[in-house]
C-alpha cells in the first residue's frame, strides 16, 4: 500500500479491515456522494457517544454484512483532484466549519480517499440535508451502531447538552507546550502499529507530527498539546497529571498484615502499563500441576490467570479519570489480586449488567485513550474488558471475579480470587530485585545501552550504532544486551514481529543513571 498527502497515523490495512477500529465507526462509499458523506462527517465530529469519531473510505465497496471487498473499486486519478476541491467546499457548510483529515491511499492499484473524522472540539454539529441542494436544511446527526442518523427529540437535546464537552483525553493541555511531546516516543509508536506514517516522521517537526498524529492543534502561533499526547509521548506525565502512576503492593501476611511491599510505575501510558504488568507476571504469578493417580494427564492452574489480571489492569488505565490525583493500585495477597481505580463505572451502567459481565456503557470518559490502547493490541475494544475478566478465570477453573462499586460511583474494584488448588506464595516471598551493578556489561553491550533513550526498532538500534553487518550486530551487541537483563523486547511474545522494538528495563536505566558518561567499569 502506498499514500500521499497526509498519511493516516494508522496501520491502514488494520483500518480497512476492521481489525483496530470498529466496523461501526468506519463507512464505506464506493464513489463519492456528497451529500451522504458531508452528513456522516458531522455525525462523527459529534462524537455523541464519545467513541472517537470515524473514518470514511471514499472508493471502498462492502458486502451485505458492512464487511470491505477487495479489491476496492477505486477512484480514477481525474476525479482525486475535484473530489477535493468540492470536500473543503462543502465542509464549510457545517456549522461550525468542520475538517477531516484527508489522506489518498493506494490499495491493490486502486486510488482510496480516506477522511479521518476525530470528535470535534466545538460540538454540537450541523449539516445540511443535502449540500447540493439550493435551498438548504440544517440537521444534527450522530451515528446509531453503522448509521448515520438524524438526532431528534430527547436525543437532540442530549447532544445539545454535550456542548463544549470535550473529553479530558481529547482537550488542549494549555500547562504544557508542543515541545514536550517526544518525538521518539511518537515515532516509536508509529513504528510499533505499522503507520505509513513513521517513514516521513524523522523529517517532521514535533508540530507538524503531533498535529498529522491528533495529538495537538490549535492556531498555528499558539499550538497546544492535547493531554492524550501527554500521557502517551511525554516521558514523565505525571509532572502534568498528579497520580497517574500504578502501584503493586503485596501483602505477604494479607491484607490485615503488618508487612507490605511497595513498587511504583510511572512514565507514559502505554509503557507503564506494561511494565507494571510484566513485574506482576514475573513475580506472583504461579502455576501448580496436580497430578492424578488415574490418568496420565495431570491439572495445570494458575493462582491467577495472567489474561484476566492483564485485562483488569489495561481496563483501569482506560477507564479512569486523569483528572483525579489518585493512582491505580494492585493489591496482592494469598486470598486475592484486586485493582482498584477511580472513579467508578458510568451511571448508565446497571450493577446488576456489570456483575453479570453484560456492562455497556452509554458514554465513554477516555474516547483516545481507547484508541491508542487498542493499535498497541493492548485492549480489544469497547465493553469487552469484564467478559474476558470472566471468559478467562472460567477457562483456568478460578472462582468468579467480583466488581464491586459504591452507590456514588466514587470508585471500582475489580477482585480476583486465588484459584482454590493453587499452591500459595509464602510470606517469605519477595518481589525481584535487581542489583545496581550489573555483573558483565561488555563495551558492545553499554554502546546498546547509551544508544536507548527510548524505544527503538532493530534496524534504527543498528543503524544507531553504525553497523553494517546483520549477523555480528545480532551476535556481538544484541544477543548480549538481551542476556545482561539491561535491555528488553517490547514483545516477548513475538519476537520476529515486524512491529518488535527494544527498549531499556528498569536496571538498564538505573545502570544507565549511575554512569551517564563515564564507561562500565
Amino acid at each position: 500500500m502506498k499514500a500521499s498527502g497526509n498519511k493516516l497515523p494508522i496501520n491502514l490495512n488494520d483500518l480497512l479491515r476492521q481489525r483496530t477500529v470498529e466496523g461501526e465507526r468506519i463507512e464505506y462509499k464506493t464513489g463519492w456522494n456528497p451529500d451522504a458523506i458531508i452528513r456522516t462527517l458531522c455525525a462523527f465530529a459529534n462524537d455523541f457517544e464519545n467513541l472517537g469519531g470515524g473514518y470514511v473510505v471514499i472508493g471502498q465497496d462492502c458486502d451485505t454484512n458492512g464487511q470491505p471487498v477487495f479489491p476496492p473499486v477505486g477512484l480514477p486519478d481525474y476525479q482525486l483532484d475535484k473530489i477535493q476541491r468540492e470536500l473543503l467546499a462543502h465542509c464549510q457548510l457545517i456549522q461550525p466549519p468542520y475538517f477531516p483529515v484527508l489522506s489518498i491511499e493506494v490499495v491493490d492499484g486502486r486510488n482510496l480517499i480516506v477522511l479521518q473524522a476525530p470528535g470535534g472540539q466545538t460540538r454540537p454539529y450541523k449539516a445540511p440535508e443535502a449540500v447540493t441542494a439550493s435551498k438548504k436544511t440544517w440537521r444534527y446527526y450522530i451515528r446509531r451502531y453503522s448509521s448515520t442518523v438524524e438526532a431528534k427529540g430527547d436525543t437532540e437535546q442530549e447532544l445539545l447538552s454535550l456542548a463544549a464537552k470535550v473529553p479530558f483525553d481529547d482537550r488542549f493541555n494549555q500547562f504544557a507546550r508542543v515541545d514536550d511531546l517526544s518525538k521518539p516516543l511518537m515515532q516509536g509508536f508509529l513504528e510499533e502499529v505499522g503507520s505509513a506514517l513513521a517513514a516521513d516522521a524523522p523529517g517532521l517537526s514535533v508540530e507538524a507530527l503531533a498535529r498529522q498524529m491528533n495529538v495537538a492543534g490549535g492556531p498555528s502561533e499558539s499550538p497546544w498539546p492535547k493531554n492524550v499526547g501527554l500521557l502517551f509521548f511525554n516521558e514523565t506525565p505525571e509532572r502534568f497529571f498528579p497520580g497517574v502512576q500504578i502501584d503493586v503492593v503485596w501483602f505477604p501476611e494479607g491484607a490485615g498484615g503488618d508487612r507490605f511491599d511497595e513498587k511504583i510505575f510511572k512514565g507514559p501510558l502505554a509503557r507503564m502499563t506494561r511494565e507494571a504488568l510484566g513485574y506482576i507476571q514475573r513475580n506472583f504469578l504461579r502455576e501448580t500441576v496436580i497430578k492424578h493417580p488415574d490418568r496420565a494427564e495431570a491439572t495445570r492452574v494458575w493462582n491467577y490467570p495472567f489474561a484476566a489480571i492483564e485485562e483488569a489492569v489495561v481496563n483501569a488505565v482506560y477507564h479512569r479519570s486523569y483528572e483525579e490525583r489518585e493512582p491505580i493500585e494492585v493489591r496482592i495477597s494469598n486470598d486475592e489480586l484486586t485493582v482498584l481505580s477511580f472513579p467508578g463505572p458510568d451511571r448508565s451502567i446497571r450493577m446488576e449488567d456489570l456483575k453479570a459481565g453484560r456492562a455497556v456503557s452509554r458514554r465513554y470518559r477516555n474516547r483516545r485513550i481507547g484508541e491508542f490502547l487498542k493499535e498497541l493490541d493492548m485492549t480489544e475494544g469497547r465493553s469487552t474488558g469484564i467478559p474476558k475478566i470472566l471468559k478467562e478465570m472460567a477457562a483456568n477453573g478460578s472462582p468468579a471475579p467480583l466488581f464491586e462499586t459504591d452507590d456514588d460511583r466514587l470508585s471500582f474494584v475489580i477482585r480476583l480470587p486465588r484459584h482454590p488448588m493453587a499452591l500459595a506464595l509464602t510470606p517469605e516471598v519477595t518481589p525481584e530485585v535487581t542489583p545496581e551493578v550489573t555483573p558483565e556489561v561488555t563495551p558492545e553491550v553499554e554502546k546498546v545501552v547509551r544508544a536507548l533513550p527510548t524505544a527503538l526498532s532493530r534496524q534504527e538500534l543498528q543503524d544507531a550504532l553504525g553497523l553494517k553487518d546483520d549477523e555480528h550486530f545480532r551476535k556481538a551487541y544484541l544477543l548480549p544486551a538481551l542476556a545482561s537483563g539491561l535491555v528488553e523486547m517490547t514483545l516477548p511474545d513475538k519476537p520476529r514481529s515486524s512491529k518488535q522494538r527494544y527498549r531499556l528495563t528498569d536496571a538498564g536505566r538505573r545502570w544507565l543513571a549511575l554512569r551517564p558518561n563515564g564507561s562500565s567499569s
